[in-house]
């Protein structure tokens, strides 16, 4: 049995703490040891539901680089089981600029696909039928495979996907969200254009999600406010509180909370996300569920 499976979204993110936004136009910046480390959403999702004590196989592309190695060592040391295929463009990557405060600016480099699906659809049907829950990363090759997610899901199983930055008009999304159930969108990318957004992607249940000012909730009825919840520490880092919030949702469903006590469960969840450095969340750190 699979608690959560996680197509796509596998990373590397060079992290550089700068000294804030704008950077300052000069020829060098001395700054904190620069790291490589895991990331992109894929890595995010699957390490958090990890340490909330779900059992988490990821599915994705990774490159036979060394990128590709810290992933792979990083998901290792999590436990969490990876289903790969070789890329041959090499693994994706991220510069993520960080400032004191914790905020994050990302340069992102996605390597991408070219060509079907690496994997066989028989291959990944066989794991969508042992799934209580299915993630979707818009990842390249993840955009052919959503046929065979959809016509493999076993009853009760859902399907989610983070639209991250979608402006509400981009063709390459609508995919993605038209196959899934639980849609995952930004209100900082969407403004004044999110209550309609969210409507026009009804009957699917969606979740604005407005960093520090919160979430809306748009299920049945009117849309639910979703208070942000306060960081149990320093803010040190605010990369993955995304999907760390999509990890804390799917765990608090799992064990039957309703949309609104899951959807501020995840809001506890990914504050105190940001409170760690990185995303390999050590044991204990992530409010219980």
């Amino acid at each position: 049995m699979i608690d959560l499976l996680v197509l796509g979204g596998l990373g590397v993110d060079v992290r550089v703490r700068v000294p804030g936004f704008p950077l300052p136009t000069v020829d060098s910046c001395t700054v904190d040891p620069i790291e490589l480390r895991v990331g992109n959403t894929g890595a995010g999702v699957a390490l958090a539901g990890h340490a909330l004590g779900l059992r988490v196989t990821v599915v994705d592309v990774l490159g036979a680089d060394p990128a590709g190695d810290v992933v792979r060592a990083a998901l290792a040391r999590a436990g969490v089981t990876a289903v790969l295929a070789e890329a041959p463009a090499g693994t994706r990557r991220s510069v993520n600029l960080v400032d004191p405060a914790g905020r994050r600016m990302s340069l992102y480099d996605p390597r991408p696909w070219a060509g079907p699906s690496p994997f066989p659809a028989r291959e990944l049907a066989d794991l969508v039928r042992q799934a209580a829950h299915v993630h979707v990363s818009i990842m390249d090759w993840a955009a052919a495979s959503l046929p065979t997610v959809r016509a493999a899901l076993p009853g009760g199983t859902l399907v989610s996907t983070d639209l991250h930055d979608w402006d509400g008009v981009d063709p390459y999304h609508r995919p993605f969200a038209d196959a899934a159930d639980l849609v995952f969108v930004s209100g900082v990318r969407l403004g004044d254009r999110a209550a309609a957004v969210a409507a026009g992607l009804a009957p699917r249940t969606v979740l604005v999600t407005r960093g520090a000012d919160g979430a809306d909730l748009y299920a049945d009825g009117p849309p639910v406010r979703i208070p942000a919840a306060p960081a149990p520490a320093p803010v040190v880092d605010t990369n993955g509180a995304g999907d760390a919030f999509v990890a804390g949702l799917v765990a608090a469903r799992s064990r039957g909370a309703a949309l609104p006590e899951a959807a501020g469960y995840a809001a506890r969840v990914a504050a105190t996300a940001c409170t760690h450095d990185g995303m390999e969340y050590p044991p204990g750190l992530l409010p219980p569920r």
